[in-house]
């Protein structure tokens, strides 16, 4: 199982689950293999080099668990024997933290290693059934088109095992006779993923599987067309915080709806959700001419007669 990955710096996430140690495993076998051709080829080979892939092993312990410090422990000896530097935090969520301040605490730790660290991206092992699992759950949240191709690689986060099956990984962590540690929390079903993985996927049959994978490859491309063409409408706008109102009003009110919701992306952090596009957009459209509308605990929407201007708040210490 080979992995496609340019040179460079990168910080791996590693958990201590075999999906990450699978994923470790090929990144340290690639790695070696591109050294020894370096060497095989008579050139100096300095640990810096820019030809090679450099790692750094990162591991976010959320706090949640009370044995999760072996977890720690194991990824810290495998960094060791890989010859890796390793970086790890340890984290006070406790164990009623939910998936979305578990997820938000361990990428901004990433995130700051990968900055620390001048590494080009963060490298992370989700896989073919991470993707299916977030198409459903997105689904079932009603979080509209993006959700349902919302986890794909990006410039500084690389998933490059996306196209590679739950399955697949299990046989190869096997063959290869590493060890890795079972996270306790993926068998508590009150989280909606652990559900969704026990309860929904496993129906699928092997055709049922092949077409969402379908749908998602097509909704991926969908997305990145009406991206582009938000991105076109917001760039011929007044400034980057001002639409032209009349312009807005006479947009069909779907896609007036994504064009206010990829703005409110590029300068907010609201939380979206149909209920407040619905609401900000006919705000946008028909309300009164000096009139001022919430968007969320940051930021108003004020409404003239030519324009709508995103405004922050201003918070009093």
């Amino acid at each position: 199982m080979d992995i496609d990955l340019p040179a460079g710096s990168y910080v791996v996430a590693v958990s201590g689950g075999v999906d990450s140690v699978a994923l470790l495993h090929m990144l340290a076998k690639k790695s070696n293999s591109l050294i020894a051709k370096l060497s095989d080829s008579k050139a100096s080979v300095q640990p810096s080099d820019q030809r090679t892939i450099r790692l750094t092993v990162a591991h976010y312990d959320h706090g949640i668990r009370p044995d999760s410090a072996e977890d720690r422990r194991l990824v810290q000896a495998l960094a060791r024997d890989y010859g890796m530097p390793f970086v790890y935090q340890t984290g006070q969520l406790g164990p009623g933290a939910s998936e979305a301040q578990a997820r938000e605490a361990r990428y901004a730790f990433l995130h700051r290693v990968r900055e620390a660290s001048g590494a080009r991206a963060i490298i992370t092992a989700h896989h073919q059934d991470d993707v299916l699992e977030t198409a459903i759950l997105n689904m079932l949240r009603g979080t509209g088109r993006r959700g349902l191709s919302s986890l794909k690689s990006t410039d500084v986060v690389k998933r490059p095992l996306l196209h590679v099956p739950k399955n697949e990984l299990l046989r190869y962590a096997s063959r290869e006779g590493l060890c890795w540690r079972e996270d306790s929390t993926n068998a508590d079903e009150r989280y909606l993923r652990n559900y969704i993985r026990k309860n929904i996927l496993p129906r699928f049959a092997d055709a049922s599987r092949e077409q969402l994978k379908t749908h998602i490859v097509l909704a991926a491309g969908l997305n990145k067309r009406i991206e582009q063409a938000a991105a076109d409408y917001l760039h011929l706008q007044p400034s980057v915080t001002e639409l032209d109102r009349h312009n807005f009003a006479m947009l069909p009110h779907a896609v007036a709806r994504e064009i206010l919701a990829e703005w409110l992306r590029l300068n907010t952090r609201a939380e979206l959700s149909k209920k407040m596009l619905e609401r900000l957009v006919a705000a946008a459209k028909t309300g009164r001419n000096g009139s001022q509308v919430d968007v969320d605990a940051g930021y108003w929407l004020y409404i003239s007669a030519q324009s709508l201007v995103l405004k922050p708040k201003i918070t009093l210490k």
